[in-house]
């Protein structure tokens, strides 16, 4: 005769955070809920010139006090976004080598990246056409890459179990969650899962000019503010999230913090810059994520919004929260702190993820910096943030070619056995 055992829940216990607006979740938690906008004119090397004139950038992000000098020249900025987040991470769950070194293939890694490593691709093609082949490292063919984050996390930490890197457009970062839970409920102890990009080299920018949704102002407030008459598109920005993703009855045993449930997933694609037909696919993967949650739509207390910033996108997400979550879609308070940071491709809505778990512990909903004038049916949080008692929050995400998602994330219950 067969057991049959409970299902394991997938808990975060430990969240790193690199953004324009912080590194540690502390800074980051404490700027996104002020609604500090540090979006600003980009200064990046090469990129004086370009049309892109605005973004959140990572500022004074010191990679050789984070990270060992050989894992620095074998990747590129996003790459160290990444290693920094993940250690960030570990230390806050307590997840020591002492936790995997019995057993390695215990732990896996899962990444998700738009950009990949533009900068070093950049300066190792300059290397080649200035000065000859010779003088091209042999990193170049791994650091650019958008699985090297996920590879080089496993080897400098020994992780042998699952691992993998999301390619899933923009809203790769909240599928990332999804393959951790997979893993986590198919025996894995612990997944790092997490985004980060660094999409601000004059390659890459030069990349996203094509892209219609692209802001062309260069004034810092007024660049990037979805949901109004005004929006014109977005600000990119760079930086991310990693966390720690493992079952909740080990992380108690142990003595991890609990921090939150990854509690549904689900994910559409409608196509390129198909935004109407996004509506229907937002709405099938909102729905899809609040199944596998046991959620009902008058359950959720905050929704961290995609916010592309275009005003056919913005209608079609706005249209989609009112149609997923029905009578109480009105009602339910909308943010997108990310107009404070820039909108960092797939490491946007896994910032938001992050935001999500930390506005659940204080119970504020963080606001949405430079946006007062809302001219959709949204209740968005503006000005200030706003007390309120957080249980359930759903994140969502579209990419630019057609993906979408939308993940539930719910408040840590307390401990049984205390």
């Amino acid at each position: 005769m067969s057991r049959t055992h409970p299902p394991r829940r997938a808990v975060v216990t430990g969240i790193g955070v690199v953004a324009p607006n912080g590194t540690s979740t502390e800074a980051f938690w404490k700027a996104t809920q002020s609604g500090l906008c540090v979006l600003d004119r980009v200064t990046r090397e090469g990129c004086e010139e370009l049309p892109l004139r605005v973004a959140g950038e990572v500022r004074d992000f010191d990679a050789g006090a984070l990270i060992d000098e050989r894992f620095i020249v074998q990747t590129d900025r996003f790459s160290h976004f990444a290693l920094a987040a993940a250690d960030l991470a570990l230390a806050h769950a307590r997840l020591g080598r002492s936790e995997w070194e019995d057993d390695p293939f215990s732990v896996g890694v899962v990444t998700a990246a738009g950009s990949g490593g533009g900068e070093f691709g950049q300066r190792e093609l300059q290397r080649l056409w200035s000065q000859g082949p010779r003088f091209v490292g042999p990193y170049q063919s791994i650091a650019w890459f958008y699985a090297a984050s996920t590879g080089q996390i496993s080897i400098r930490h020994g992780f042998k179990g699952p691992c993998g890197v999301v390619a899933s457009d923009e809203a790769g970062g909240l599928d990332a969650f999804a393959h951790a839970v997979r893993a986590v409920r198919h025996g894995s102890a612990a997944v790092l899962a997490g985004a980060t990009e660094a999409p601000l080299a004059p390659y890459s920018i030069a990349c996203q000019l094509g892209y219609e949704d692209l802001s062309p102002r260069d004034e810092p407030d007024r660049a990037y503010r979805p949901f109004t008459s005004d929006a014109c598109g977005f600000s990119p920005g760079e930086g991310g999230a990693m966390f720690v993703v493992e079952d909740e009855a080990s992380a108690r045993r142990r003595g991890a913090p609990v921090r939150a449930e990854i509690a549904g997933h689900a994910a559409t694609f409608t196509g390129a810059r198909q935004w109407e037909r996004s509506a229907d696919g937002l709405v099938h993967a909102i729905r899809g994520a609040l199944a596998e949650a046991g959620c009902a739509p008058e359950e959720v207390d905050v929704v961290f919004a995609d916010a592309l910033g275009s005003p056919a996108a913005d209608a079609a997400e706005a249209r989609a929260i009112g149609e997923a979550l029905g009578a109480h879609g009105p009602k339910v308070p909308v943010t997108a702190p990310k107009t404070g940071t820039g909108r960092a491709y797939c490491a946007a809505s896994v910032l938001d993820t992050a935001a999500a778990v930390l506005a659940m512990e204080h119970g504020l909903v963080p606001p949405t910096p430079n946006v007062f004038d809302v001219c959709h049916d949204l209740d968005l949080v503006t000005g200030s943030a706003r007390p309120a008692e957080l249980r359930t929050a759903l994140v969502l995400s579209r990419g630019l070619m057609g993906s979408n998602s939308a993940l539930v994330v719910r408040k840590a219950a307390a401990d049984p056995s205390a």
